[in-house]
C-alpha cells in the first residue's frame, strides 16, 4: 500500500480552519474504513489531489468519528464528496466516481471572468 497519501484528514476540530476558511476550493470526502466503495474511491482521491496540487485541497473525514459533520452536511450514504468554494458547498457527489469525472466537476466550478457575456 502507498503510505504517502495525497489526501489529508480533517475533523470537527479543524474543519472550519481547513475547509470553510480556505482560500482554495476544497474537495471533502466523507469516508469510512469499513466501506468497500470508500476503499475504491481512495486511490481516485489521491489522483485528484495530485492533479490539483496547489489549486484544490483534497481532504477526508471519517464519517464514523465525526457524526456532527455528517449530520450537518446531510451525509446519508458514503462515500460522499462535497466541493466547497469560499466556505459553501457547490457540488455533491454520492458514491464512487472516476478521477476524470471529479476533475471535470472541479473544472466546472472554476470562477468565471467577471465581465463575461
Amino acid at each position: 500500500m502507498n503510505k504517502h497519501k495525497a489526501t489529508a484528514w480533517v475533523g470537527e476540530a479543524d474543519f472550519e480552519a481547513k475547509v470553510l476558511r480556505s482560500r482554495q476550493p476544497v474537495l471533502v470526502a466523507f469516508w469510512a474504513p469499513w466501506s468497500r466503495p470508500c476503499q475504491i474511491i481512495e486511490s481516485v482521491l489521491d489522483e485528484v489531489a495530485a492533479a490539483c496540487k496547489g489549486s484544490v485541497k483534497v481532504v477526508k473525514i471519517n464519517a464514523d468519528n465525526h457524526p456532527a459533520l455528517s449530520l450537518l452536511y446531510e451525509i446519508a450514504s458514503i462515500p460522499a464528496v462535497l466541493i466547497f468554494v469560499d466556505g459553501t458547498v457547490r457540488k455533491k457527489i454520492v458514491g464512487t466516481a472516476s478521477t476524470e469525472a471529479i476533475l471535470a466537476t472541479l473544472q466546472g466550478l472554476s470562477p468565471a471572468p467577471k465581465h463575461r457575456k
